[in-house]
């Protein structure tokens, strides 16, 4: 095979996800705005409070893209584990000085702003594992050797998050982690025995705790307890039933005006199923679909093992927690204040998630370089002519072998 049909290059994927994470980005500007506008006039005496601050940043959210999107494999290869190592310092730091909002303590107060380290430690994760399984393919040798590194770069992490409480982040550690295995070429088994221990660890770590358990219940009936657990849960049924098809018009939300907990940010897209309907719903989810599709496929065409990994990796990590979201809204499981990527409302982790669109797009760079380098194939007749071109004369000197093919023709007629 030759080296340009090994690379196949994908322009459309890349600006399919520019498409979608700008889509996301900007609605979810509208759609914050129009769900905080009421309770920021009552509560701070500006309808724009939260939808200006979020706008802010959105442009240093594109700047982080574009600067991401410059460097390359190699570069991003060698901070892998700073990532990893400095994120598991955050989250220590956040269970000694944390802040927290609904009995969960998952923030370091910047002054200006507050940052989540677990947003960072599943970067890591995938950064670092994906690095170990590269190096596997450089260096094979049996998975049992990198096991105890494995789990020591999963664990850790893991048990910070959980310890905050934020199980849904945890989880969503655990599944992009699964799915860099899965693209890394783990053998069946390994794959198999990966998926059935989180699928044993999920109720265990359901039964560990008891605001876990009631969660679970008002999941499986939240009429059981409608002015408690089961409240946010059955105001967000009533807004998308209230959408119904087409929505009540944007800004004409009603759960917004203190009815539903959270609107502007966990459970935006409620506000989005009352005001634009299952229309606008599908939309968001299409647009998420758009995006896995475009990061899976960029994930594809790279030829180096490391950023494959990456990209596909980082793009898993994105659309987990944006389905652990919406199956969260929408009742289809338990609630786990995991917010919408790129939609909700929260300055910090729209820089990093358009960070991590940059990543994606910087693994695509040392491809292009390789194909740049691939020189298309000489024809015969080139070959030839390039051929009599560098011919030399006996004493060293270059000619034109055409003029002297013709001085030597016109001596002979002579």
């Amino acid at each position: 095979m030759s080296a340009s049909a090994a690379v196949r290059p994908a322009p459309g994927a890349r600006y399919l996800l520019l498409a979608a994470t700008l889509l996301l980005a900007i609605g979810g500007l509208l759609m914050i705005w129009s769900a905080s506008s009421a309770a920021d006039f009552v509560q701070k005496h500006d309808s724009y409070y939260h939808v200006s601050r979020q706008a802010v940043f959105l442009l240093l959210g594109i700047a982080t893209m574009l600067v991401a999107s410059r460097t390359s494999a190699s570069f991003v290869r060698r901070f892998g584990w700073w990532v990893l190592g400095l994120s598991d310092i955050g989250l220590a730091l956040v269970l000694l000085m944390g802040v927290g909002k609904f009995g969960a303590t998952r923030w370091l107060d910047l002054g200006f702003t507050t940052l989540q380290p677990s947003e960072f430690a599943r970067l890591g994760c995938v950064l670092v594992v994906a690095e170990l399984l590269a190096d596997r393919q450089r260096r094979p040798r049996p998975i049992k050797e990198d096991l105890p590194k494995l789990a020591l770069v999963v664990g850790v992490p893991f048990l910070l998050v959980m310890a905050q409480p934020d199980m849904g982040t945890a989880m969503s550690i655990l599944i992009a982690v699964f799915f860099v295995l899965v693209l890394g070429g783990l053998s069946t088994r390994w794959v198999l025995s990966t998926a059935a221990a989180i699928g044993v660890a999920i109720p265990i770590l359901i039964a560990a705790a008891s605001y876990r358990a009631s969660r679970l219940s008002a999941f499986l009936d939240p009429y059981a307890d409608p002015q408690g657990k089961g409240f946010q849960i059955i105001q967000a049924s009533l807004a998308f039933g209230s959408g119904g098809l087409t929505g009540v018009g944007l800004g004409l939300s009603r759960q917004k005006f203190f009815y539903l907990p959270a609107a502007h940010t966990d459970f935006i897209l409620a506000i989005i199923g009352e005001e634009l309907g299952l229309a606008g719903t599908l939309v968001v989810v299409g647009a998420f679909g758009l995006l896995c599709y475009a990061g899976v496929r960029i994930a594809l065409s790279l030829k180096d093992t490391y950023a494959r990994l990456v990209a596909g990796g980082v793009t898993i990590m994105i659309v987990t927690q944006a389905v652990i979201n919406m199956a969260s809204v929408t009742g289809l499981m338990p609630i786990t204040g995991v917010p919408l990527p790129l939609v909700s409302y929260g300055g910090s982790s729209l820089v990093f998630t358009m960070g991590c669109i940059g990543l994606i797009l910087a693994m695509t760079r040392g491809r292009d370089r390789a194909t740049a380098r691939v020189r298309p194939p000489v024809s015969e007749s080139e070959g030839t002519a390039s051929a009599r071109t560098v011919e030399r004369r006996r004493d060293g000197r270059p000619h034109l072998s055409g003029i002297d093919g013709g001085r030597a023709r016109q001596k002979r007629r002579a």
